[in-house]
């Protein structure tokens, strides 16, 4: 709990969609702390924002478990590239699927890949996010908002539709929600009201999926250390970012990968349109 960097941070801001490499402190993603035990032996996954992040921590850490894994991507190659050589330093497949996850048919097509690949799909992890900071409603473009909903709500639809075509039972889907679903930054308000969107959908189609024995959860992280913060966050709160948690800091990608892992195994077999809060003690009600 005290061994991660605490806020103030460097002043830095990156364009969209940020790169890990530029990040100061670097984010931890497990890389010398994960340790696998065969949870997820044999299973075939795709996590969507796959390249940085939360996503890279979690490819990592299934890698680790025994899974192989499609990571889905905006265009961040470098990035990518890196996950790429953590997941099969594992001795474990990895796709790349670069592309904009706000197209339909983009959704699709990174699902068809997946089945063509591994031929089935046994996890989705719908992770892959689009945020921009704003001080006023008049300021959120209606693009903006089309685009942020797009790629954070509608895309988990088109993603989920398609991939329960190739899976079974024993299935897992986890999507990425956030603190931001239950108590909302104004300055991220289009991201915010994608979030609570999330929210429901899990506890929606989870229902919808019992019969099929297909689980569905999510996972809600509070402040983490990612690409996205310095690059759509203005400096100054890049500076203090995560200091208003009970905890003191930002979590660092590494420490929201577990409960991914959980909830893609067959340990959280009766676990089901929950919501797992990763908020360093702030409140999710």
């Amino acid at each position: 709990m005290t061994a991660y960097p605490t806020p103030p941070y460097p002043e830095q801001q990156q364009p969209i969609p940020g790169r890990t490499d530029a990040m100061e402190p670097r984010p931890d993603h497990g890389e010398e702390s994960y340790r696998g035990s065969g949870k997820l032996t044999g299973k075939k996954a795709i996590v969507t924002g796959g390249d940085s992040g939360i996503g890279r921590a979690v490819a990592l850490a299934f890698a680790r478990e025994g899974a192989d894994v499609l990571i889905s991507y905006l265009d961040e190659h470098d990035d990518a590239e890196a996950t790429k050589a953590l997941v099969e330093a594992e001795g474990r497949q990895a796709v790349l699927v670069p592309g904009d996850l706000s197209d339909p048919d983009h959704c699709r097509k990174v699902v068809a890949t997946a089945a063509e690949t591994f031929g089935r799909i046994d996890v989705l992890v719908n992770n892959a996010a689009h945020q921009r900071s704003f001080s006023a409603i008049e300021d959120i473009a209606d693009e903006e908002w089309q685009q942020t909903f797009a790629t954070n709500i509608h895309a988990m639809f088109y993603l989920s539709k398609a991939a329960i075509a190739h899976m079974g039972e024993g299935s897992s889907i986890i999507n990425t929600t956030s603190i931001n679903a239950q108590d909302p930054n104004q300055q991220l308000l289009a991201y915010a009201t994608t979030k609570g969107a999330i929210h429901n959908f899990t506890a929606g189609l989870a229902q919808m999926l019992a019969e099929r024995k297909i689980r569905v959860n999510a996972v809600a992280p509070g402040p983490v250390w990612t690409p996205l913060i310095p690059s759509t966050m203005p400096p100054e709160a890049v500076k203090t970012f995560g200091e208003n948690t009970p905890l003191g800091r930002a979590a660092q990608p590494a420490e929201l990968a577990p409960p991914y892992v959980m909830l893609a195994s067959d340990e959280a077999s009766y676990i089901t349109g929950a919501t797992i809060p990763v908020t360093g003690g702030r409140p999710f009600l």
